[in-house]
């Protein structure tokens, strides 16, 4: 069996191949499928927009669909995708599902990860893409973009990043919100707020302090602060040893622009964190007060992963509101 993304970045689909009949196409709709055959059984599993579906098949017979009992989201995503940019980056524009074109200026909310092993522009129902239209109920237009240096385009959009790893990827996030403007008239560029976590905390971070000019708040949750601090060697397959490159790590590094803050930002941090350690939002709040700057601290129970999430969500979305002097 022979796994293969499509010419789209944001689906992947499945082939099955043998001598007699060639190459045959298992999955059909835009999505995320992949498959597992053992035994001469076939699980193949779908993730689309309308959701998930799973189908087993055995000897080549017609394959048989797999009920599925898990719970529905309380809001159904409603993406408008685009390409943003002469390097067509892949863009979500969610809108919340009561507006109607030239109603009302709705602030815009970027919600990237955008960084290395993770895309989260799919033509699949996911968490975040939930996560994002929740925001986008209560008031926002929110963007969601996989620039450079995500999975999913090739090792030469991967290594984009190479020695820079907050450059890049903002200025992409810039373009995405540029494009999603230019999509929607209704987005008010005068209030854009965004928020992340772990590289997406990163970015964040890295937008209000280099950019405050395009972003005017953020929420930075479980984000590495000063590379030099990250404990494995993911960081150093992009950025090298630091003592050969100091100045690799200093660029993508939002602490050494600490001083620099001028719109609201709030830290957010599992206590237990093991992956990104709570160290790396103490030292960055400890810069920030060092150089007289006001921000916000969320310490959490748990890990890298977000505990209470109801709560946190609804912390984040009362932040935003006073960021932003919106309502809501």
């Amino acid at each position: 069996m022979l796994f293969t993304a499509s010419d789209e970045p944001t689906e992947t689909h499945l082939w099955s191949y043998d001598p007699a009949h060639g190459a045959v196409r298992l999955s059909d709709e835009p999505g995320i499928h992949t498959g597992l055959r053992a035994a001469g059984t076939l699980l193949l599993a779908s993730h689309t927009e309308t959701g998930h579906t799973f189908r087993l098949s055995r000897d080549g017979r017609p394959a048989i669909r797999v009920t599925t009992h898990g719970a529905r989201p309380v809001v159904t995503p409603r993406v408008t995708w685009l390409r943003a940019g002469p390097d067509d980056i892949r863009t979500a524009l969610l809108l919340p599902s009561w507006h109607r074109p030239g109603e009302s200026r709705l602030p815009v909310l970027m919600a990237p990860y955008a960084g290395p092993a993770m895309q989260l522009v799919t033509r699949a129902r996911s968490w975040w893409m939930c996560e994002a239209q929740w925001f986008a109920e209560a008031g926002y237009a929110v963007v969601v973009a996989d620039g450079r240096g995500t999975p999913g385009r090739g090792p030469a959009w991967e290594k984009t990043v190479h020695g820079d790893s907050l450059t890049a990827p903002l200025r992409d996030q810039v373009t995405a919100l540029r494009a999603a403007a230019a999509h929607c008239p209704d987005l008010d560029l005068d209030r854009v707020a965004i928020r992340g976590w772990s590289f997406g905390g990163t970015l964040a971070a890295a937008a209000v302090l280099r950019l405050p000019e395009i972003f005017h708040a953020a929420v930075s949750g479980a984000a590495p602060s000063d590379q030099r601090l990250y404990d494995t060697h993911w960081r150093e397959r992009f950025l090298g040893h630091p003592d050969d490159d100091p100045a690799a790590y200093d660029r993508s590094s939002p602490i050494g622009d600490a001083a620099l803050l001028r719109r609201p930002l709030l830290l957010v941090h599992g206590l237990g964190d093991d992956n990104v350690v709570p160290a790396h939002t103490l030292r960055m709040s400890a810069a920030l007060l060092e150089a007289g700057r006001p921000h916000q601290v969320l310490p959490l129970p748990g890990g890298h992963r977000p505990t209470a999430l109801e709560g946190l969500l609804k912390h984040q979305l009362a932040f935003l509101e006073s960021a932003l002097n919106c309502t809501g």
